[in-house]
């Protein structure tokens, strides 16, 4: 073949799919192209039952499906059609010989293991759900990519037939040479799924491979800025946030958008709606405003009066329904996201005419205590962790000060402490009445964190026009522990009257000290939440 299409028509196809969407269209698009159908078991049924042509593999094979159906297309007959090469004398001759029919087109979809996964099934059920001749069968075609077609996705049956028809029923190298790409990264997420469950399934907490795979949700215009590409993947867990939400309105997110919309919704998640409405409001990745309230409106202005300067352009989520006197107050600035596992039809209405601001649902809140992993890369490789889910309770705190802090004071330093988990480190959160009024994310000293949320808390002031800064009077949480006694002296300078921390520096003792000399009320929590 000296043509660059290189033109292979396709005469005979093998389908074995366990997803039988768009199977008889397919199938009788191609019978009706007079193109050879092979199958097997429920596939072969189905298509003989919508009144097709189709011949078993079993026939081709001279064997049974056997095993409950483990064996049934590991045989020379089935890898002979697809690994041949047609431009190869010796190839053609053992076809010849042995009576191999050469296999043009392979559709095929696996066993549904990632669903088996997703709804918890048993070891033994997701032992069966290990697809083995599949996986097999594609890598073989698609190796074969010079000569066979493979298909592996349902969405793409209409590329197929529009491939066929392009080509008077033939397909093109590079058609081929796309869907074989698709195909290993197909099989080497199925094998990364298998691999990653049984991992958990034995307890082995750092195997020695380890495999990871996504499935692209969206290709971004750019990345953090506009000279970087990139796409957004998606890892079929499930859990509500971003990656499952349904987006009402507005233009397509962005990298950043997707960022810092986890971001927020991950922190709003921390407080049970139960208990009360909350709002966070995200910027770059780092809360503005975090608040509580009796109704979600009181919660979003406590939350937006935090930082007003910051909130613009930001990303706001709501750990319950968005109503529509909420989306009216929110609709006074230029927000860029909002996220609430639900949203009434009158909150639509209102942002309907805010063509901008997307609106994302999600039907629910993630699990910020269930177990998983996550991931950065570095040069030459990645490293891997449990994600944060270390959770602080009343009966974990300890007094460590002369003075105890109230009922009112562990309410505000618990609700510190849990905004404190989603800022950048060093953090410094104050928090009063249930409402975040001072966060200072990301600096390299934590004096200058507990300098810059103090002094952001003053201009607050001066622009609401209250008489003096929310933080008098606050409660003030830190990441990790006060190294010296500065951070700690600084928080009481802004009006700060307890504090919540890890402890464990070897100056605690100086640190609790000079707690003691301002009066402060402070409690360890034995328990950091760094976040780089």
């Amino acid at each position: 073949m000296t043509d660059d299409t290189r033109l292979v028509p396709v005469r005979r196809a093998l389908l074995s799919v366990s997803d039988k969407t768009g199977l008889i269209d397919l199938a009788s698009a191609l019978d009706e192209r007079g193109v050879e159908l092979l199958s097997t078991g429920g596939s072969a049924k189905a298509i003989r039952d919508a009144g097709l042509p189709v011949r078993d593999v079993a026939d081709v094979t001279g064997f049974p499906e056997m095993m409950d159906g483990r064996v049934k297309t590991l045989h020379p007959m089935v890898h002979g059609g697809l690994l041949a090469l047609r431009d190869n004398d010796e190839h053609v001759a053992a076809m010849d010989e042995h009576g191999i029919g050469g296999i043009d087109l392979l559709v095929v979809n696996l066993y549904p293991f990632e669903a088996a996964l997703a709804r918890g099934a048993g070891y033994e059920e997701m032992i069966e759900n290990i697809d083995i001749g599949g996986p097999a069968m594609i890598r073989a075609a698609a190796k074969n990519h010079g000569f066979v077609t493979t298909v592996v996705d349902v969405e793409d049956y209409d590329a197929l037939l529009m491939e066929l028809n392009a080509n008077g029923g033939a397909t093109s190298f590079a058609f081929r040479q796309r869907l074989a790409q698709i195909a290993y990264a197909r099989t080497g997420a199925y094998d990364a799924a298998v691999s990653g469950w049984m991992a958990g399934a034995i307890g082995e907490q750092t195997p020695r491979r380890r495999a990871i795979a996504g499935q692209v949700r969206q290709s971004l215009r750019y990345g953090e800025n506009p000279h970087q590409k990139a796409a957004f993947y998606v890892d079929g867990s499930n859990r509500p946030g971003v990656a499952t939400a349904t987006q009402h309105q507005g233009k397509e997110l962005s990298y950043n958008n997707i960022n810092d919309t986890d971001a927020a919704f991950e922190l709003v998640a921390e407080f049970d709606p139960a208990d009360s409405p909350a709002v966070a409001i995200i910027k770059h990745a780092n809360p503005c405003g975090v608040a509580r309230g009796a109704t979600m409106l009181e919660a979003y202005k406590a939350a937006f009066d935090c930082d007003r300067t910051s909130a613009f352009g930001g990303i706001v989520a709501l750990n319950g329904t968005l109503d529509g006197d909420t989306a009216r107050e929110m609709a006074g600035i230029f927000t860029e996201v909002v996220i609430a596992p639900e949203a009434t039809d009158e909150a639509k209405e209102v942002f309907a005419a805010k063509k901008n601001l997307r609106l994302l649902t999600t039907g629910g809140l993630p699990d910020v205590r269930a177990g998983g992993q996550t991931l950065r890369q570095v040069a030459g490789g990645f490293l891997v962790q449990d994600k944060d889910v270390g959770y602080i309770g009343l009966d974990d705190l300890k007094v460590v000060t002369k003075v105890a802090p109230t009922d009112a004071q562990l309410r505000d330093l618990l609700f510190a402490w849990k905004v404190a988990k989603h800022v950048k480190s060093n953090a410094i959160v104050y928090v009063k009445d249930g409402a975040t009024v001072g966060v200072g994310a990301g600096q390299m000293s934590r004096v200058d964190s507990a300098l810059i949320a103090a002094k952001k808390a003053e201009r607050m002031a001066e622009a609401l026009g209250l008489p003096a800064p929310l933080t008098i009077g606050s409660a003030v949480a830190s990441d990790a522990f006060f190294p010296f006694p500065d951070g700690l002296m600084e928080a009481a300078a802004a009006g700060a009257t307890c504090v919540i921390q890890p402890g464990g520096s070897m100056r605690d003792d100086e640190v609790i000290a000079a707690a003691d000399e301002a009066g402060l009320a402070m409690v360890f929590t034995g328990m950091r939440h760094f976040r780089h």
